[in-house]
């Protein structure tokens, strides 16, 4: 294990090898604190939660993860992008820190994972976020932008603002970090995650994975979500005591868009809620 301190002298980030590929893991609040693992979505890393994460530390030890082949996690050759792998690497790395138990949040396809690794460690997950996660992919709305591989590098800043804009609600001004984190997208690995969100979602629903496991969830949509139906929100309702909130004026990426609007049902939720 290497420990790297980044920017900040509060934030340190911490390499764990793992038989598979090494993951890159950021940790901020205090240590005694409940943990709160983020888990980002496809294209995107650790550090699409820096817009919110200020306003999570006070409270918790937070655990942002570099997923496999995102940010500065590796990219190995043949690894797997598998969601049941993704999220056994997110169980593996919070054993590696010491975490017995975390409430879970994902944003977009990280919900997925975050479902599955409630599946795998229902001992290890207390709760369960899902940020603008659709249930399944009869949710999916987003139209594909279209842009070949070859020419990304080439593109404009606002270039790049129009290819991601339905990540985003309509004629909001995208920072120039998430703009930066999407130019260093392997699009081997974005491809392959894309397919495999969307095999495990055709498998089975989300509604249908959390139901039976008996965990506190809280789902939080954007209401003018672009790339996920925002009423699908309503089919979280399966899952027995789920609570649904829906955030006014904020798209794809309520985190980003509106931080403190987001945190306050996040922050609301996880006092009931807390792992340790």
């Amino acid at each position: 294990m290497t420990v790297h301190h980044g920017k900040s002298s509060a934030t340190q980030e911490t390499t764990l090898r793992l038989d598979d590929g090494e993951i890159r893991v950021h940790q901020d609040g205090p240590r005694e604190a409940p943990a709160l693992l983020l888990i980002h979505g496809t294209g995107v890393s650790a550090r699409s939660w820096e817009p919110i994460l200020p306003l999570l530390t006070g409270s918790h030890r937070v655990l942002r993860i570099d997923l496999l082949g995102c940010g500065r996690s590796a990219r190995p050759d043949g690894a797997s992008y598998a969601v049941p792998d993704q999220a056994r690497r997110a169980g593996e790395a919070l054993d590696r820190l010491g975490v017995e138990h975390a409430v879970v949040v994902g944003h977009s396809s990280g919900g997925v994972v975050a479902t599955s690794l409630t599946e795998q460690r229902p001992g290890l997950v207390t709760a369960v976020v899902l940020v603008n996660t659709g249930p399944d992919m009869a949710a999916y709305v987003a139209k594909e932008p279209g842009i070949r591989v070859a020419s990304w590098a080439e593109l404009t800043d606002d270039q790049v603002r129009q290819a991601i804009s339905n990540g985003f609600r309509p004629g909001y001004e995208i920072p120039q970090a998430f703009v930066d984190q999407f130019r260093d997208v392997d699009f081997g690995v974005f491809a392959a995650t894309s397919q495999a969100i969307r095999a495990y979602l055709d498998e089975r629903s989300l509604p249908d994975r959390l139901a039976p496991l008996g965990k506190p969830l809280l789902a939080l949509f954007g209401e003018e979500d672009s790339r996920w139906r925002p009423s699908s929100a309503n089919d979280y309702r399966a899952v027995p005591g789920a609570t649904i909130a829906m955030l006014p004026a904020t798209g794809h990426s309520p985190l980003i868009e509106d931080p403190p609007g987001t945190a306050a049902p996040l922050l609301a939720f996880t006092a009931n809620h807390r792992g340790r």
